[in-house]
């Protein structure tokens, strides 16, 4: 079980969480914190004083002040107007990972809710019960309303969940499991909605998938260098020591360890004195993934684990501040650069890929065919490589850059992070099937070459994909193979070697 404290969640948590079905619970340093903070809310509604999102409205509405008799219907209303997310529903893995990161939020104790509301997530995220999230629709400041609305529309019994794979509505999903809605009390609507757990959730997602998709595309690269029968002097540590990158050192240092023992690489001078950039460059470019890699993993870290709404509560109420810790913008400039980062490891696969097929730079059958001119082989796996990459360079566009005022114009800039967390998901997932087309290319290439003469590590990963995608033989719908191969990449292919 993995348990909350608000300043201890990881990466590996959650990747525990929603891919291993490992449970939640709450510390209970975070239990007593909790209910401090519900306290001193109650505190100040007894008291009469005005605070943001208590007693007054919301955004531009900041200046009206809220009757202590229609707190409840103005939580209520926050969540009912707010929930305006278009497009198509988040995965379940983003929607639980919102539910976790909020709880993990709340836990802080600076947020004012009852545990109740804590508990409330908990529940829903160990009975797998997934809230039915637009995906679109948020700013990226005051937080990721929209969505975290939807979020919040589960709690008070309202909206639409998944439950084992079935989309009904929450009332129902509740009634048949004894679940009981929530009726929102002061300050917890805002409290739940007010936040960047949104963009945070799929900032989570796409580097878990990326951080996995870089290292096989390490392993894919080392077959693909077989199959060129590339120059391993390339990789040799004295030449990444001498640049002192650490990531392109640990590139370098991994492309040969899979390559240990290859009959298949060459050497300078033995074929060609030195090899196109995309075989060369393999622990300059990669390692320049990894770094960015390690910049999102840093912020992510500290996002996880942030208080994110507005106002929060200090010094048991007695200081309560409105500032402006829902704005996303560490997390949109760090989705910014994964795309980048992802994009370019897309990009140089692509390249390989070419190398792979294109009979004017190669010595291998045109385009991998078995049958040159009656067949047609790998020839349109390059140009479906060449589209996502191309599609990738689009997304790529920093969203961040592109701030539009809102709430007549109360909030006059905004981060545009759940866009660029959403496209750096769906970079990630071009990405993954740009390696499956090499993957399939360089399986190909290395059986032309001979099989026996891999390395022990290639060649492990050579048996594994083979029983997911079998030898070309002839011509056939050359997509199922692709989707085929990307399936197994991200299920975790099982021969990935991840070394550190």
């Amino acid at each position: 079980m993995v348990i909350l404290t608000g300043r201890s969640l990881t990466l590996d948590d959650m990747e525990a969480i929603l891919y291993k079905g490992v449970k939640v619970g709450l510390s209970q340093s975070c239990i007593n914190e909790i209910e401090a903070s519900r306290r001193a809310v109650e505190k100040i509604v007894q008291d009469g004083r005005t605070v943001y999102g208590i007693n007054t409205g919301f955004g531009k509405f900041s200046d009206v002040q809220i009757a202590a008799a229609d707190t409840e219907e103005l939580q209520r209303n926050l969540i009912l107007s707010h929930a305006c997310g278009v497009g198509s529903y988040f995965s379940d893995e983003i929607s639980q990972a919102m539910m976790v990161l909020r709880a993990n939020a709340l836990a802080k104790g600076f947020s004012g809710v009852r545990l109740e509301v804590v508990e409330m997530l908990l529940e829903l995220i160990n009975k797998d019960i997934y809230p039915c999230i637009p995906s679109q629709g948020s700013l990226g400041a005051s937080g990721d309303l929209a969505p975290l609305s939807h979020l919040a529309l589960v709690l008070i019994g309202e909206g639409e969940v998944r439950y084992r794979g079935e989309c009904m509505s929450t009332a129902s999903c509740f009634a048949k499991l004894g679940i009981q809605p929530l009726t929102l009390q002061a300050k917890e609507g805002l409290a739940l909605i007010n936040g960047t757990q949104a963009m945070t959730a799929v900032g989570v997602v796409a580097y878990l998938e990326a951080e996995k998709l870089a290292y096989q595309g390490e392993q894919i690269a080392a077959v693909t260098m077989e199959g060129l029968q590339g120059i391993i002097d390339a990789f040799d540590q004295a030449v990444h020591v001498a640049r002192g990158y650490q990531e392109q050192i640990d590139v370098a240092a991994r492309m040969r360890h899979l390559l240990q023992g290859s009959k298949l690489t060459t050497k300078q001078g033995e074929k060609r004195v030195q090899d196109a950039y995309s075989l060369r460059c393999i622990p300059q470019v990669h390692g320049a993934v990894w770094q960015a890699l390690g910049y999102v993993k840093d912020k992510l870290l500290i996002e996880m684990n942030a208080a994110t709404d507005n106002p929060l509560l200090f010094d048991e109420g007695e200081k309560v501040i409105s500032g402006g810790n829902f704005h996303g913008e560490p997390i949109a400039f760090a989705m910014d650069f994964l795309c980048i980062a992802m994009a370019e490891l897309g990009n140089i696969a692509e390249r390989r890929v070419e190398r792979l097929v294109n009979p004017q730079l190669n010595d291998l059958p045109p385009f991998l065919s078995p049958a040159p001119g009656l067949q047609s082989g790998a020839m349109i796996m390059q140009y479906v490589a060449a589209s996502l990459v191309s599609e990738n360079k689009t997304l790529a566009h920093p969203a961040s850059v592109d701030s539009i005022p809102s709430s007549a114009n109360q909030e006059d800039h905004v981060s545009m992070g759940t866009i660029a967390a959403r496209h750096a998901l769906q970079i990630v997932e071009n990405v993954r099937r740009i390696c499956a087309i090499e993957a399939i290319c360089g399986l190909q290439a290395v059986e032309y070459r001979g099989i026996a003469a891999m390395a022990p590590a290639t060649k492990a990963f050579f048996v594994e994909a083979r029983r997911v995608v079998p030898t070309i033989t002839a011509d056939r719908v050359f997509a199922k193979d692709i989707e085929a191969m990307a399936q197994w990449l991200r299920n975790g292919g099982k021969a990935a070697a991840v070394l550190s």
